[in-house]
């Protein structure tokens, strides 16, 4: 059983940076890709980025590219999304997510454990 748990979200100022965690308490946490999404009020949920088990293989959307980074410590079941140069538009509840595939995916119905998510606020 996959039991997902995010923290870190908070209330920041443009430019700024955070860093998201996502524990699992589970014992197969190594063997699942590891995606993060947001949504934003009146907003369909939007992928951020995926990890493959290993941590050797990511992806990012062109809007977060170059500032958000994903990465995975199987050790302590936990993946990270760091996220630097934040912008307003950056707004939203994000959310961790666990897939059974063998690839990186960015359809949120390939994700079959999510966790509660976190906000993350970004000011002008």
């Amino acid at each position: 059983q996959v039991q997902l748990l995010e923290s870190g979200g908070g209330l920041v100022q443009a430019g700024d940076s955070l860093r998201l965690a996502c524990a699992d308490s589970g014992r197969t946490f190594s063997s699942y890709i590891m995606g993060w999404f947001r949504q934003a009020p009146g907003k369909e949920r939007e992928f951020v980025s995926a990890i493959n088990w290993s941590g050797t293989n990511t992806y990012y959307p062109d809007s977060v590219k170059g500032r958000f980074t994903i990465s995975r410590d199987n050790a302590k079941s936990t993946v990270y999304l760091q996220m630097n140069s934040l912008k307003p538009e950056d707004t939203a509840v994000y959310y961790c997510a666990a897939s059974s595939l063998s690839g990186i995916t960015v359809v949120p119905g390939h994700y079959r454990y999510w966790g509660q998510g976190t906000q993350v606020t970004v000011s002008s």
